[in-house]
């Protein structure tokens, strides 16, 4: 690197025959840092080298490594805006949109396993903005979605965090069956919730959304787990199950 490359990585600007440096390349070269090499190998000095530019040169488009890291996750989980089989409506009704949502996660997930931790325990900005679905746009159209299927507001925010619940816990174990560290690298600073006068169901539904109903989702959540056990019973021990469960 010439000393003129040199002052013009350092300031931020882009060195001859090189894409112009921003925030957006910024954060899609740290997921493809983090996919290659691991989270807990990524550092802005690291993330400067491998654009080539001077550490430095970041902190113009990425005040630190705390918003690089939200970058990360907000980066990856739009994604689901470029899937094509994953729609903000639900032309087909609401099972179908959900199919599809579940599935754009999972592809997400699969093609960013050493990213998809820092999705699941990067803690929100709200206690009810639950991983993997951390958009306020998508949670948005979820819950317009569940609502204008007729579910009651309560019973859209139940189907919301089981839909989470469910989500999470099996990409969280999909993705460590190829050796993926999952805990949290470390604790990081969280930013409270900004306006949410764009997204007037969540604003409606915050109370709901807050609840905290932790004991009775994973009782609920058990129960249909073992429903669905049952099922793999002859039909005579299913009678059996059905009876003693009452």
């Amino acid at each position: 690197m010439t000393e003129e490359d040199t002052r013009e990585a350092r300031a931020g600007a882009p060195t001859t025959g090189r894409a112009a440096l921003d925030q957006r390349r910024i954060l899609e070269a740290a997921v493809r840092f983090i996919d290659e090499h691991g989270l807990r190998e990524l550092t802005m000095r690291r993330l400067g080298a491998y654009l080539d530019v001077e550490a430095m040169a970041l902190y113009r488009h990425v005040p630190g490594r705390e918003a690089l890291l939200d970058g990360v996750v907000e980066t990856v989980v739009d994604e689901l805006f470029g899937d094509p089989d994953v729609h903000l409506e639900a032309h087909a009704g609401w099972v179908d949109y959900l199919q599809r949502l579940a599935h754009g996660l999972r592809r997400i997930a699969l093609a960013h396993p050493e990213v998809f931790p820092l999705v699941a325990t990067r803690p929100p900005a709200a206690p009810w903005i639950r991983p993997p679905l951390r958009s306020l746009r998508w949670i948005e159209s979820m819950l317009h979605v569940m609502t204008s299927a007729g579910f009651s507001d309560e019973a859209a925010a139940a189907a919301y965090r089981a839909f989470s619940s469910f989500l999470l816990g099996h990409l969280l174990l999909e993705v460590s069956a190829h050796g993926v560290e999952t805990g949290p690298v470390e604790e990081p600073d969280v930013s409270p919730v900004g306006d949410l006068s764009a997204y007037p169901i969540v604003r409606r539904m915050e109370p709901h959304l807050a609840q905290d109903v932790a004991a009775q989702d994973f009782e609920e959540a058990l129960e249909a787990l073992l429903d669905r056990v049952a099922l793999l019973l002859p039909p005579r021990s299913r009678l059996r199950r059905a009876t003693d469960h009452e």
